[in-house]
């Protein structure tokens, strides 16, 4: 029993070390070549943990070299177009100056009902609202509509926008994250005090709390707190 114990957790660290070279997507992100590898490299994990009388080097051994396999392909794959292409395929336009390419939609084994189903998943329920679709190398539709069924911005309207950026989380779950707090060029004294003004005296007792660009503190406490 701790034999597979200790295989499961081996097989399980070298996985999850593997994804994190490979990089950080979803599966419907994935290259068809990274899916490929993904699966059997959990393919591989899966084979020793089963059967323990398969020496352990036998499934550590493939999936490092498919990992390497994966990290140079992507490297190539970054400095040339053509080894993009050949790896990962090129983008397809599926509709172009609002007309479905019937080739290509054939090409793609796709009917009109799968297209129609894309669209309204990208919030377009009417074909003749769109200009141009393309499907990407990751499978992902990407919709451009035609300009005059784009929402409405405020440079169409001639209106100076000022900048937001992103908000700064500086305690989430009870935890100070002081890298934030660094970036903003504040500190934990500032963060006590302002916490205090909230009737908060032990910071343990937010669940999360941030600050955006303007100064705005958003401050929410864990349920169950005293004043929560």
């Amino acid at each position: 029993m701790f034999v597979v114990m200790f295989r499961t957790l081996i097989l399980f660290a070298l996985v999850i070390v593997a994804m994190r070279i490979m990089g950080k997507r979803q599966i419907g992100q994935l290259q068809p070549y990274e899916l490929v590898v993904l699966i059997i490299v959990s393919a591989l994990a899966a084979i020793p943990m089963e059967d323990i009388a398969i020496p352990l080097f036998n499934s550590i051994i493939p999936i490092i070299l498919l990992v390497v396999f994966q990290v140079v392909t992507s490297y190539a794959a970054q400095r040339s177009e053509k080894v993009r292409s050949l790896v990962c395929g090129r983008p397809s336009i599926i509709i172009q100056n609002g007309k479905i390419i019937e080739t290509k939609l054939r090409e793609m084994h796709l009917n009109i009902n799968d297209l129609l189903e894309q669209l309204r998943i990208c919030g377009y329920h009417n074909i003749n609202d769109v200009e141009f679709a393309i499907f990407e190398t990751n499978g992902d539709l990407s919709v451009i509509p035609k300009s005059q069924y784009r929402p409405l911005q405020p440079r169409d309207l001639e209106i100076e926008t000022q900048y937001e950026g992103v908000p700064h989380p500086l305690v989430v779950d009870g935890n100070i994250n002081f890298e934030n707090l660094g970036k903003t060029g504040l500190d934990l004294l500032w963060l006590q005090n302002e916490m205090k003004k909230q009737g908060i005296n032990d910071l343990k007792e937010i669940l999360f709390a941030s600050l955006d660009t303007e100064g705005q503190l958003y401050v929410q406490r864990k349920e169950g707190s005293r004043g929560s």
